[in-house]
């Protein structure tokens, strides 16, 4: 991954552990999640309905949507909870500094 794939989506205080932030990078809304496991971002829209997961909860590494209940994985984007069946698109996060960044260029997975 090239360095200027990476873009600067916050601040690391910004999303405290156990929490999430929706960021919007050109055109597209990302959700970043802080879990005990690290830092995780993936796509903002459920692929069942739409309907913004940074809207929803953060259960340890499980996005919950807050329109059906369905749920994914933030680490893999995989739908872990019906009626989601379809994976999230996940990106590349890197901390630099204080600064959250993530790579839009290539999805990690699921997408």
């Amino acid at each position: 991954m090239s360095e200027s794939a990476f873009v600067r989506v916050a601040r690391i205080a910004d999303v405290p552990k156990g929490r999430m932030l929706e960021v919007t990078v050109g055109t597209r809304s990302i959700v970043l999640c802080h879990t005990r496991e690290g830092w995780f971002a993936v796509d903002n829209v459920c692929t069942h309905a739409y309907a913004k997961l940074s809207e929803g909860r953060l259960r340890k590494t499980r996005l919950i949507c807050p329109l059906h209940g369905g749920s994914f994985d933030c680490r893999t984007g995989a739908a872990t909870g019906a009626p989601a069946v379809a994976p999230l698109a996940t990106y590349a996060i890197r901390l630099t500094g204080d600064d959250v960044e993530i790579a839009l260029e290539m999805p990690v997975a699921g997408s």
